[in-house]
């Protein structure tokens, strides 16, 4: 029998009147190893075979983040608004799980970006991974992204940016988003970032709101490493993962961003197509809407 612990966003009626109908059914099914609220403890110590979350995509990033590099597939259920990375809905969710109990299902490898932070000072050799490992003051991993934000007074900062090399360039504006195929359907696109297929192994790397005309997005292997310099900041100027793991950050700060030596596994919805995702979720490629009672 296999064994599924249940991560449930239970700040959520609707989540709270799923996971007690499918106790009584899991118990046929399953073996039920655990719950938990999404409480941010670890699950790197967990013992299962599927860790079914029941919220939204922010539930499942969190979910990830927690797993800690533990290979448990994810089978995300979306309780929230556009489910791009919990592609099971509430209507059709136990079908699917009776489904990866008998003949399984298809699960994909989404590839993760580990985040650092090198304090103002402290000199670092930051491409050598030992070294940075022993400087480093912060440190997150993220299945969607990690962000440099401005922060209050709002006023705009300054960063360098580099891939692979000390040389970078130098610009203003509100802050830096660094996606992985997987996240670049999130912030990414709502920046004007390209969006990815999710098997692409790349980061792309988008400017918020910058002071110029030319400062597009960058697409690059995600076996790059990606260095960010904090020229000139604000007081609130922060680095975000995932939009939950987060620090602040000083002048002269070094944000170093690499590929994680970790993966997520996703258990995938059979029914599930990219283009048509993207066409319902983002109404992506829609045509405009026409007056009915006009004459063509």
């Amino acid at each position: 029998m296999k064994r599924v612990f249940i991560v449930a966003n239970f700040s959520k009626n609707a989540v709270k009147r799923a996971v007690e109908s499918l106790r009584p059914w899991l118990a046929k099914k399953m073996e039920l190893v655990g719950e938990d609220d999404n409480d941010g403890q670890s699950l790197a110590g967990l013992d299962a075979d599927l860790i079914l979350v029941l919220g939204g995509d922010g539930t499942l990033l969190s979910t990830a983040r927690r797993l800690e590099g533990k290979a448990i597939p994810l089978m995300g259920v979306n309780f929230g608004r556009l489910g791009f990375l919990a592609s099971f809905t509430p209507e059709d969710y136990q079908r699917h799980l009776e489904q990866f109990i008998g003949e399984g299902l298809p699960i994909a490898r989404r590839q993760m970006l580990e985040a650092s932070v090198i304090s103002s000072g402290v000199n670092c050799k930051w491409k050598d991974p030992r070294d940075l490992a022993e400087r480093r003051r912060f440190t997150a991993t993220a299945l969607n992204d990690a962000v440099v934000t401005a922060g209050q007074p709002f006023r705009m900062v300054e960063l360098t940016l580099s891939v692979d090399s000390e040389a970078g360039v130098s610009y203003f504006g509100d802050g830096i988003i660094v996606s992985t195929a997987s996240g670049s359907t999130a912030y990414n696109v709502s920046a004007g970032g390209p969006i990815m297929d999710p098997d692409v192994e790349a980061f792309c790397i988008t400017p918020i709101c910058p002071h110029s005309l030319s400062f597009r997005p960058v697409v690059v292997s995600s076996r790059s490493t990606v260095l960010i310099s904090a020229r000139r900041v604000n007081a609130g100027t922060t680095l975000s993962c995932d939009g939950q793991a987060s620090t602040q950050l000083c002048a002269g700060d070094r944000v170093v961003i690499t590929r994680s030596e970790h993966a997520v596994l996703l258990v995938e919805n059979p029914n599930a197509r990219e283009w048509q995702t993207l066409a319902e979720k983002l109404n992506w490629a829609a045509g405009p809407r026409y007056n009915g009672n006009s004459e063509s």
